[in-house]
């Protein structure tokens, strides 16, 4: 025990005998917990003795949706968390003496650690949720990329950012769950905008050692190591663990002496455009996922596919089955019900495949070792198996691995069983087992604090545990008006502080004239209409709409009830279209005040996400239909009092109420590109000139915008608690997560 100094109110104590660990698995299994534990204790040695409590916080990531969590590390030293990318151990690890000194010497400050500490400590202690899952056989959640902290890279977008959310809300509800992916060396790109508009790309280094991350070892103390066989070389993987509340994220790296410069590379960069590597990557993350949960001593009851990218996942469920003897149908058949698989993309360029030899070469040892033909492994991923000239489609072969499968909204379900009709072709398409859970957010990782502290004040005590009842979110409607609208207004200029300071920052790096730079110290007014457009850049994204009639855009910007807009996303390296798209929005930036009220922010990620869904008065989607999957942002938006204003597309054609709980512009599908762009080109001029601005600058004799606050309420009644994580999950667990022998499989023969 250390004794820590004295606070106002009571003792600070800290027990390094009971480290941060998350509840799943065995106490004896080396699943990393003991080297999570051990990479703490290394921390808090190189600290004064009483910011123990923060080495300890550091290595879990249950601080960051915690209130107040974020603040802790900021009061130790707020510049250099910010330069650490807000990750908590290299702020440990680099914050100068005198900062530590200082945040040792603050009783106050080690009063909230140690409250925050023992917050997390009673968390991690509940016992798992009684349900459908069993505490003995978590479910095993596997994909590509985890958007869960900002401080680890190893997400793109909206995939990822929604893998987070789930894992964390699987923490919140003490659901039995276990999460796999890859550690990538450099992540995802980075985004420069030169002063043209032209964006560039780079990438940065990722140290996983500087990470709340630790090396899973053996108990000789070894790394723990599995082997995969990919093309004509075993693969050796090492397995990082990071705690996200109660869940263990392992993360599959080949960065290890035993391989060889290819295989090194096979993690080293997320969605690589090779394709030879990032089918290596899939190989790997699919059988190197089940490899390394049973070298851990996990069995998992149910691997959930989270996109077809660890499509192979179930091949290695059913190794052994097949090396006892079993057939290959009844193998299939086994690892099939403990199978389900989510699909998140409509667009055929998202759902990948590869050429027959390519896939025979890449996966031909791996055949041979579960002693099943190429052939037979080639038809699980096709369309017609008996067509040796169609490719492997990574989608395909999750299809038919698993017991079920869904897309992420009500119309995303439509169109994908339309899409893969052919893998059933006795079907009509209506019948074709693909069914939807639309997407939810994690409430407490999006919610901005003002907003946060006003739902404490009115929606009930505990009421963040029942985020998915809609009673609780009945209460909005007897929330004072003037307490509505401070606190929007506070998370309005919270961004608008944001704004001014990156996008200052951002045109100073891309070598803008001095006046443009000027004009971003003034960007934006706290009191004028702000409006967000920000996720992937691609050109069914229709970016384009919103400078498509520049005198329209210049009058808006400038009327007497005026808009300011911030924008921010990425294009695809190789989407060049999206790249031209990107610069056309650039090219309105010599145009009076459009240096004022429009901003893209460069680089786009979750902590610029944050901010953005958090203070945005409108969220702005304007999708061609039917290729929107669902748009958890606006989502995110809406927790925070945002309206939206979208296409009738993914999660929002099932939830608008046009006019009452935000807009619609149009979902149908239409086959004239030119005339489908005016016609919502149109439509969204007269709902921002005839209903957005006036329900928000039109005020009452209290100076408040009455109508606005009725399309608050009703948003928040009736969006939040439905596009909630905790509604998402459990339907899962309802509905995917329950185990059943093979219904519905496609025809493989």
């Amino acid at each position: 025990m250390r004794d820590l100094p004295a606070s106002p109110n009571a003792p600070i104590i800290v027990d390094l005998q009971r480290p941060i660990a998350t509840a799943t698995a065995t106490a004896t299994a080396a699943d990393g917990r003991a080297d999570v534990q051990r990479s703490a204790a290394e921390l808090a040695e190189r600290l004064p003795e009483a910011l123990a409590p923060f080495a300890q916080l550091a290595y879990n990531y249950l601080w960051s949706w915690r209130p107040g969590g974020g603040a802790l590390f900021e009061a130790i030293d707020a510049r250099r968390f910010a330069l650490c990318g807000k990750n908590p151990v290299r702020l440990l690890q680099e914050a100068p003496m005198p900062a530590l000194r200082r945040a040792a010497e603050d009783p106050a400050l080690l009063t909230r650690a140690q409250d925050l500490l023992t917050q997390v400590h009673a968390e991690l202690d509940r016992p798992p949720a009684p349900g459908a899952v069993d505490p003995a056989h978590p479910v095993a959640f596997i994909c590509a990329e985890y958007g869960i902290h900002p401080s680890l890279p190893i997400y793109s977008g909206g995939l990822g950012a929604l893998a987070g959310d789930l894992v964390k809300e699987a923490s919140d509800e003490a659901v039995p769950f276990v999460a796999v992916g890859l550690m990538y060396r450099t992540g995802y790109f980075r985004q420069r905008i030169d002063a043209a508009g032209w964006q560039h790309e780079y990438w940065l280094d990722t140290d996983p050692e500087r990470l709340p991350a630790a090396l899973v070892t053996t108990h000789e103390g070894r790394p723990l190591t599995v082997e995969v066989p990919i093309y004509d070389a075993r693969v050796s993987a090492r397995v990082w663990r990071t705690d996200v509340g109660r869940v263990p994220l392992f993360l599959l790296d080949t960065d290890c002496p035993e391989n060889g410069a290819l295989e090194r590379w096979i993690t080293g960069r997320l969605y690589v455009a090779d394709a030879e590597t990032r089918l290596a990557q899939y190989v790997l993350l699919g059988v190197g996922a089940v490899r390394a949960l049973r070298a851990m001593g996990i069995e998992p009851g149910l691997l959930h596919l989270n996109e077809g990218h660890a499509a192979l996942a179930p091949l290695e469920l059913a190794a052994p089955a097949l090396r006892d003897g079993e057939p290959l149908d009844a193998a299939l058949a086994q690892a099939r019900s403990r199978t389900a698989f989510t699909t998140h993309t409509p667009v055929p360029a998202g759902n990948d495949s590869y050429p027959a030899e390519l896939v025979t070469r890449a996966t031909g040892a791996l055949a041979a070792e579960l002693a099943i033909p190429v052939e037979e492994l080639l038809a699980l991923g096709r369309t017609h198996p008996g067509d040796q000239h169609e490719g492997f489609g990574v989608t395909q072969t999750a299809l038919h691995l698993s017991h079920a499968a869904n897309g992420v909204s009500r119309r995303h379900g439509e169109v994908a069983r339309q899409m893969w009709n052919g893998l059933w072709p006795d079907r009509a398409a209506a019948e074709v087992p693909i069914g939807h859970v639309t997407n939810g957010v994690h409430v407490p990782t999006w919610l901005g604090a003002p907003m946060h502290a006003l739902f404490d004040r009115h929606l009930g005590e505990g009421w963040l545990a029942h985020a998915a009842d809609p009673d609780v979110w009945a209460a909005v409607e007897q929330i004072p008006d003037e307490e509505l609208w401070a606190a929007r207004s506070l998370q309005r200029a919270e961004l608008i502080a944001f704004v001014r300071e990156r996008s200052t920052i951002d045109r100073l790096g891309r070598g803008d004239v001095r006046e443009y730079v000027q004009a971003a110290e003034r960007a934006f007014d706290p009191s004028v209409l702000t409006i967000g457009f920000a996720r992937r850049v691609a050109t069914y994204k229709r970016l384009d709409l919103l400078s498509r009639d520049v005198d329209w855009t210049l009058s808006l910007l400038g009327g007497e009830r005026p808009i300011q807009v911030v924008l921010g996303g990425k294009a695809h390296p190789r989407d060049e279209d999206a790249k031209r798209t990107l610069r056309a929005v650039f090219e309105l930036k010599s145009k009076a005040l459009v240096g004022e009220r429009v901003v893209f922010l460069d680089d786009y990620d979750l902590d610029s996400a944050a901010w953005l869904v958090r203070g945005c008065d409108v969220w702005l989607n304007l999708p061609r239909p039917p290729l929107e999957a669902s748009g958890t942002s606006g989502m995110k938006s809406a927790v925070n009092g945002g309206l939206q204003l979208s296409v009738l597309d993914g999660w929002w054609a099932e939830a608008c109420e046009p006019g009452v709980n935000g807009w619609g512009l149009p979902g149908e599908i239409e086959f004239d590109h030119q005339a489908q762009d005016q016609r919502d080109a149109d439509a969204l001029h007269r709902l921002l000139s005839d209903e957005v601005l006036p329900a928000f600058y039109d005020r009452d004799e209290r100076g408040l915008p009455v109508r606005w606050l009725a399309l608050m309420r009703a948003s928040l009644r009736t969006l939040a608690p439905r596009f909630s994580a905790a509604r998402m999950l459990g339907e899962y667990i309802q509905g995917p997560y329950r185990m059943r022998e093979g219904c519905g499989t496609p025809r493989r023969r």
